[in-house]
């Protein structure tokens, strides 16, 4: 694996690849790898020919500073991670690489950045969207792979692709899970043990909630129970939406339909995680 913190180098490289008709793959992270990230990498080796990684905690998107300091970090086994499961270009730039003058530009993405994690963490999308767009235009990949648990940034960042013209084609890789349910995610890292058996909530809470809309197609009964079980838990609920992937905009109907997924947010003391669940998964996929 060709490690680089320099755009010159890695677009050289990859320069280099491309002249030699190979496909390139783009997983972009921010480290604190887990089974989910390695997930990406395994859908990338399957479908191109070079898998770049980056490993990079973008400032702009983080509304809260303490989260940010918080955030987990551990280079020296992330990339021990990425060469054991075959990436062959790590892309580990600092901030003085990536924001090398002040930060003036913001996207804004109507309602889509407005509703669910835009609510509560204003800014973060346009601090995405503009990291995203950098790491495209400096890797200029033919695919680049994302994870469904962060569906909203998902569906940000393809319409993001649409609307300025980005040659390359958007993977969606299904959730990982821990064994008893826990999407899997960096900031699991700083959950204890006790803490990871009360998270479980967020899954149980999405599956409870998805055996009620199958069984009486009622989004009100469904979301009663969700807020009812963590009334009776140690977990605060930001916010539980019925949505369509499409827009993310709340459904009101035809909850059985495959576009149907069910989008969770809360806290475990002042770890905030996420999760989903389409209504059309028969399986929670489990490490």
């Amino acid at each position: 694996m060709i490690s680089t913190g320099s755009i010159a180098e890695i677009q050289a490289l990859i320069s280099q690849f491309k002249s030699e008709g190979k496909i390139i793959g783009f997983v972009p992270t921010m480290g604190a790898l887990h089974q989910g990230h390695l997930s990406l990498v395994a859908t990338a080796k399957e479908k191109v020919d070079v898998v770049v990684c980056s490993i990079y905690v973008n400032p702009t998107q983080f509304n809260n500073q303490d989260d940010l300091k918080q955030y987990p970090r551990n280079i020296a086994a992330d990339k021990d991670l990425l060469e054991e499961n075959g990436c062959d270009i790590l892309f580990l730039p600092s901030d003085e690489v990536m924001y090398a003058g002040r930060n003036t530009i913001k996207f804004e993405f109507g309602e889509l950045d407005k509703i669910m994690e835009g609510k509560f963490r204003p800014g973060h999308f346009s601090g995405v969207a503009l990291i995203v767009s950098k790491f495209f235009n400096i890797v200029l990949p033919d695919f680049a792979f994302f994870g469904q648990k962060d569906l909203q940034q998902l569906t940000i960042i393809k319409k993001l692709v649409e609307e300025l013209f980005f040659n390359l084609e958007i993977i969606s890789v299904p959730i990982k899970r821990e064994a008893h349910g826990l999407a899997m995610s960096s900031r699991n890292e700083r959950l204890s043990n006790e803490d990871r058996e009360k998270a479980k909530i967020f899954s149980i809470a999405l599956t409870e909630a998805k055996s009620i809309l199958k069984e009486k197609q009622s989004a009100e009964e469904a979301k009663n129970k969700v807020e009812s079980l963590f009334s009776n838990h140690k977990a605060e609920l930001e916010y539980f939406e019925i949505v369509s992937d499409k827009d993310l905009l709340p459904k009101t109907e035809n909850y059985l339909a495959a576009d149907t997924v069910l989008c969770i947010a809360g806290f475990i003391g002042n770890v905030r995680l996420i999760d989903n669940m389409y209504m059309s998964e028969s399986v929670l996929s489990v490490s």
